[in-house]
């Protein structure tokens, strides 16, 4: 069986996550601690980045847009590939711009929100984990935040206020293209609207999904969420996620309807 091998509250994994579950492809999802994931993830790709699809015991996929096309292929329906040539240039353009640019720069103000507190980055990043579990990781969060932030280009001030201008461009650029049904790249639902939703998605914190984070998670974070809530796109987020995201949690272990 397919195994996910994500983050909590992840805007890439989230991408991952929406595409098996629109898609009712049956696999099992296991969460990491980011930190202790490396050995883990590194073992199977080579790298540290996630989302992972580990697809049989020899092969694992890493890279969101790389693991939405192989589920494209294999459970075309419904389709996230616009099927008209220049829809589906555009949707992939979309993708790659907040792949990227957008949402790298973004997630600099979002982490060094949460790590100001480590107990708000350990209640996000271990969502669904046992009170304990999750205050001893909050203990090592220390020590691992300047490798984090090293990680992820936050190397100052200067590098937060930039993320802070790549969720606006990302929010304006939303508000300004989606038209009447409320779709980036076409008439229909596409990698697009998927993608920029999910980005966006960790500042809407859309109500009963499973982006929709914990509330232990700190006055910084809350501030950055604050700072955003009243723009167009953060209700378009919403909506999006009220009317095609259907699931409402995350969770560990089987898909409803995958073999125990």
């Amino acid at each position: 069986m397919l195994e996910l091998l994500q983050f909590r509250h992840s805007p890439y994994n989230e991408k991952v996550r929406w595409a098996l579950d629109l898609k009712r492809v049956p696999h099992r999802r296991r969460s990491l601690l980011p930190g202790p994931h490396f050995g883990t993830v590194r073992a199977l790709t080579g790298r540290t980045h996630t989302p992972v699809l580990r697809i049989d015991d020899r092969t694992a996929l890493d890279g969101s847009a790389r693991i939405l096309e192989w589920l494209e292929a294999r459970w075309p329906q419904p389709a996230l590939f616009p099927a008209d040539a220049a829809e589906r240039a555009e949707a992939l353009r979309i993708q790659q711009w907040f792949d990227d640019d957008l949402t790298p720069r973004i997630r600099r103000a979002v982490l060094d929100a949460l790590l100001r507190q480590p107990m708000a980055f350990a209640n996000v990043f271990g969502d669904g984990r046992p009170l304990l579990q999750r205050r001893a990781y909050a203990l090592a969060v220390p020590m691992a935040a300047p490798l984090i932030r090293k990680g992820n280009g936050i190397d100052g001030p200067a590098s937060v206020a930039d993320g802070l201008r790549a969720a606006e461009q990302a929010l304006d650029f939303v508000a300004a293209r989606a038209g009447h049904d409320g779709l980036l790249a076409g008439p229909a639902f596409s990698l697009a609207d998927l993608t920029a939703a999910s980005t966006l998605a960790v500042l809407a914190q859309p109500p009963h999904s499973p982006m929709a984070g914990p509330r232990s998670c700190g006055k910084d974070f809350a501030a950055l969420l604050g700072r955003f809530d009243a723009h167009p796109a953060i209700a378009w987020t919403r909506r999006l996620y009220m009317r095609y995201r259907g699931a409402v949690s995350d969770f560990d272990g089987p898909s409803e309807g995958a073999a125990r």
